[in-house]
């Protein structure tokens, strides 16, 4: 029993970049309830696969899923009008679906007009500072200068879906941190309950360092509608410079969605070329990209091998 019980615990902290409230873990996973929330815009990309597969995590350990498809908070974030909105959210929830989530959906609409959510909302706003609200979506907000009022409210929002969808796990990129320790800090003034948050890597643009991946530069992504022929263009021109471990994308990929899902990677090489090679680890690719004992071509070869078959499958599943 207890062994399972461990077991479990290492499944939801496996390939996460940091835990807040870790101790809670085997709290919580008696009457588990985990929650993402998306902003509907664009198309899923590998960056949403990295939270996805968290997901899956959690749900094979037995941990209830529920997938918020804020269309409320992309409508306030100037995503697009409500006709746009609307559309996105339906090809999303079809998606995650696609990849295995066995999710309760519900859409921000559906429950963030109650009179006792926008209490929590604006109880919330009255323990935030103008300075610490533009802090907490420096990350989430493409233009920080030009900010609205209502991209403010929006950090306010995710703190009280939190609650208001009954959750005590939270997965959400590191990009979301701000948010949610702004939440953590005033949430205790107001009485709200506490949560586990797991915080997943983000994976750099494919345009190289600077940026991640992200639905309004296409080029920056591989999105789950890509064929095999976008994939291997994409990832083609990706930045990925001989020996360098920081900011590679490529690397990213390995790390986060490949070795996670298939427990290895094979570089496809000729004879002439040292031949074909089995890397059963992440730190072992490194070590040897790094070395340059593997080329740039041959790594983006392997990469866009392994895409095609992620993707192809959830396209297939759709």
């Amino acid at each position: 029993m207890r062994r399972k019980i461990d077991e479990k615990i290492e499944l939801i902290k496996m390939n996460t970049e940091e835990i807040i409230n870790v101790q809670q873990i085997e709290n919580f996973m008696k009457k588990g309830v985990a929650y993402c929330g998306y902003e509907c815009s664009g198309d899923i990309h590998l960056g949403h696969l990295v939270t996805v597969m968290k997901l899956l995590d959690l749900q094979k350990a037995g941990i209830k899923i529920k997938i918020l498809l804020a269309d409320w908070h992309t409508w306030l974030n100037q995503k697009g009008d409500w006709g746009f909105v609307n559309s996105q959210v339906k090809q999303w929830e079809k998606a995650f679906k696609a990849m295995g989530l066995k999710a309760e959906f519900i859409k921000g609409t559906d429950f963030q007009r109650k009179p006792e959510y926008m209490e929590n909302v604006l109880k919330l706003a009255l323990k935030t500072t103008l300075q610490r609200g533009i802090r907490s979506i420096q990350q989430v907000v493409r233009n920080t200068e030009n900010t609205r009022i209502s991209q403010i409210i929006y950090p306010l929002m995710q703190i009280a879906d939190v609650h208001a969808l009954g959750t005590n796990f939270v997965v959400a990129g590191t990009d979301q941190r701000k948010i949610y320790m702004l939440g953590l800090d005033i949430g205790k003034e107001i009485d709200l309950p506490e949560a586990v948050y797991l915080y997943t890597p983000i994976i750099p643009s494919l345009k190289g360092p600077g940026g991640k991946m992200s639905s309004s530069v296409p080029e920056s992504l591989i999105s789950i509608k890509d064929k095999k022929e976008d994939i291997e263009k994409k990832i083609g021109r990706a930045y990925c410079k001989v020996g360098d471990v920081t900011n590679n994308p490529l690397l990213s990929i390995a790390k986060t969605i490949i070795f996670p899902q298939f427990g290895e990677l094979k570089i496809k090489r000729e004879k002439r070329y040292g031949g074909d090679i089995l890397i059963e680890d992440y730190p072992k690719l490194e070590k040897m990209f790094e070395s340059e004992k593997i080329h740039p071509s041959d790594l983006k070869n392997a990469i866009s091998r392994y895409l095609e078959e992620i993707i192809s499958l959830i396209r297939k599943n759709q």
